[in-house]
């Protein structure tokens, strides 16, 4: 998977592109919109409470533990599960009354997704391509995917990786204008998860809004625009990735070893400080606003020098340990 953006481009909605009848009865407004969203399966509430929305053009995340609830609202979203109330709106249609028009407009990649083992991956893409009134170009995009040399294989001799990169292909090849990807690189080793970031970087510039489910922090953050958190069935955090890595402290952080001892008064009334703990030698303050520069300063005013300064390491995963009390599948296994 050597292909970069440049090939990526072509990939994506190209410009002047006729307009499909889904277009034209799309309303103006966010490209998905979901309100109020539950779902339960007998006794077992798999979505309690879900809202929120995504403007067009942008990489939404999903986040959130095993069994929170990701899955079943993304299949509610594009129509797959009927929700038990709540509504889902993707650019002003209606997934199961709309669902011709969705259709054209809507790329889906689920985590299971069973093809018919004695299909060649040629056969699969040229049915899937025939689906479509406008769709991708196939050679182009299995090139990007790293799929190119496997089109005379059966799917049934595919390996994880490589079956996960053609249910990508499959939801891509019609050039939706929104794509739902569930675990997309789950399988995938780590020079091809790269290289699939690329690509859908590359389709989001051309204007495709993409929602992502997925477990892999760095992806979300290398990613996303702004991601959900939901844990337990519902939305417990909604931000951009920055802003949930700053959540999980409650604030901006300074780690240092000062010159010599002084009064923690001396921080605390500061009015950029929230607190200040100490570990070992090393003095921790937590706060707002310039925090670095008031801490150097006044403790510089005394005499006091703040060697070996690390500012605030927190990052996405720490946002996800502190708001729901797990740690995040490292392997990225779905849920």
């Amino acid at each position: 998977m050597g292909a970069g953006k440049t090939a990526t481009a072509q990939l994506a909605v190209p410009a002047g592109r006729p307009e499909t009848g889904a277009a034209r009865g799309a309303t103006a407004g966010p490209a998905v919109e979901i309100a109020h969203l539950r779902k339960t399966y007998g006794q077992v509430v798999a979505v309690e409470d879900v809202s929120f929305s995504v403007d067009e053009g942008e990489i939404f995340g999903v986040l959130g533990p095993n069994g929170a609830g990701k899955t079943t609202t993304v299949e509610c979203a594009i129509g797959l599960r009927s929700p038990d109330s709540g509504t889902v709106r993707l650019l002003g249609l209606d997934p199961r009354a709309d669902r011709d028009q969705v259709h054209e407009i809507v790329g889906v990649q689920l985590q299971e997704g069973a093809l018919p083992a004695k299909l060649k991956v040629s056969e699969i893409l040229d049915e899937y391509r025939s689906f479509y009134r406008h769709p991708a170009d196939v050679a182009e995009l299995v090139e990007v995917l790293g799929l190119a040399g496997k089109r005379k294989d059966y799917y049934g001799s595919l390996s994880g990786g490589q079956r996960q990169r053609l249910s990508v292909a499959l939801a891509l090849i019609g050039q939706p204008r929104i794509a739902v990807l569930d675990e997309m690189t789950t399988g995938l080793d780590p020079g091809a998860r790269r290289d699939t970031w690329d690509l859908i970087e590359g389709i989001r510039d051309r204007g495709v809004t993409i929602v992502l489910v997925t477990h892999f922090m760095e992806e979300a953050e290398r990613l996303c625009d702004r991601v959900a958190l939901i844990d337990s069935g519902r939305v417990v955090a909604l931000d951009t990735p920055a802003g949930l890595a700053a959540q999980a402290r409650g604030g901006k952080t300074v780690r240092f070893l000062p010159s010599a001892p002084f009064d923690d008064r001396l921080l605390v009334g500061l009015p950029e400080v929230v607190m200040v703990e100490h570990e070992g030698q090393h003095v921790i303050v937590t706060g707002t606003g310039e925090l670095v520069n008031a801490v150097i300063l006044t403790l510089a005013a005394t005499g006091v020098t703040a060697r070996d300064v690390q500012l605030d390491s927190s990052n996405l995963e720490d946002a996800f340990v502190r708001l729901t009390g797990r740690r995040p599948d490292k392997e990225g296994t779905p849920a």
